[in-house]
């Protein structure tokens, strides 16, 4: 079932902001199980019908009562036992979206975002040129006032596993439903920047208007978080963003204008993080990549912490080759005792949903 965000307004604020007196209760994780493939010609989705026959990533925009799926570099053709990246009728990013609100036995897409002729298109084209832009792979998305923001990396080159080079990071916006894209120029952060990669989240206001958070990591899976901050009716402007930069002396949490000052809050080797409020846990959920380990979980008291230490979620002696833990706060089961994630596997190149109880 669907589960929505905690509460509005003032309660919720406190609840999430608010580390007073609060315990990590997170003490184990059960019931791993891979529920169903989301893409390629063996899903239930038959996304080679959208010339979607392998692909990556699989982060999730929750709009209203619809979600978005969004994918990274995707492939029309394959050869049979193919892995990792690679095919024909290459596109950088592409979109599907759902209404469907039981997790339970995997997800069914309504439809991806097509081309005229009915195949899935690309939503931000890229020049696919090494040493120049490579691709552009969306990180992450959000939807504000009305409209779908998508941010995205502009990659340079890959270079060795789980390292490549950044041009920048950027935010492209529809209002059509993801149909069509309109990239905002002048939202960009450097190559050198902790934000490369981000996950975003809104949190409530008593005031009626939503922060949204965005916790942020390098190009590449060997940095660590930073986060940063921004009013939601502020989202298309720079100067707006504020930049986590540690604690005052009473232990409140300082903000700044200037990205230079920006503090760690998880220092870590942290890959393709998501992060969401847990309303069984009463407090958030990091789930990333570990490289040479695994998918790890870590809890937090507030936005910037205290973190936890990590708890294997996804084992990658188990499922060699996995990446991109994506979740999604409306896809939670019992109060969110029970969570629902993408997956990316390298072999076969698709994405999966999977499932995990947490124990408090």
């Amino acid at each position: 079932m669907l589960l929505s965000a905690c509460g509005t307004g003032d309660d919720a604020a406190k609840q999430m902001l608010d580390g007073k007196d609060k315990e990590f209760r997170l003490k184990s994780i059960s019931g791993l199980q891979q529920v169903a493939q989301l893409t390629g010609k063996e899903s239930a989705n038959a996304t080679d019908q959208y010339a979607v026959n392998g692909t990556d990533l699989g982060s999730m925009i929750q709009a209203d009562d619809k979600t978005y799926f969004v994918f990274g570099d995707t492939f029309g053709e394959r050869s049979d036992g193919q892995t990792g990246a690679g095919g024909s009728y290459w596109r950088s990013n592409v979109l599907a979206h759902s209404t469907d609100q039981d997790p339970s036995d995997g997800i069914t897409f309504d439809g991806m975002i097509t081309d005229e002729i009915g195949l899935a298109k690309e939503l931000l084209p890229s020049k696919k040129i090494d040493f120049d832009e490579m691709t552009k792979i969306p990180t992450h998305g959000v939807y504000a006032n009305g409209s779908l923001y998508l941010y995205y990396m502009s990659v340079n080159h890959w270079g060795d596993p789980g390292k490549w080079d950044a041009n920048y990071s950027g935010v492209a916006k529809s209002t059509d439903g993801g149909q069509n894209w309109m990239l905002l120029d002048e939202l960009k952060w450097p190559a050198d920047s902790h934000f490369i990669q981000v996950s975003p989240y809104k949190v409530p206001r008593s005031d009626g208007g939503s922060d949204i958070y965005f916790w942020g990591i390098p190009s590449g899976r060997f940095g660590g978080v930073k986060l940063m901050k921004v009013d939601e009716a502020s989202i298309e402007k720079p100067g707006e963003y504020v930049y986590y930069a540690g604690t005052d002396d009473s232990g409140k949490s300082v903000w700044s204008k200037d990205i230079a000052e920006s503090a760690l809050v998880v220092d870590d080797t942290v890959g393709e993080l998501s992060v969401v409020w847990n309303p069984y846990l009463e407090s958030w959920i990091m789930t990333y990549l570990k490289e040479g380990e695994g998918i790890v979980l870590r809890e937090g008291k507030t936005p910037w912490g205290p973190w936890s230490e990590t708890t294997m979620l996804v084992p990658a002696s188990e499922y060699p080759g996995l990446y991109g833990p994506y979740m999604n706060p409306q896809y939670m089961e019992d109060d969110g005792r029970t969570i629902y994630f993408t997956l990316s596997l390298w072999e076969p190149y698709n994405v999966f949903w999977f499932k995990a109880t947490l124990n408090k």
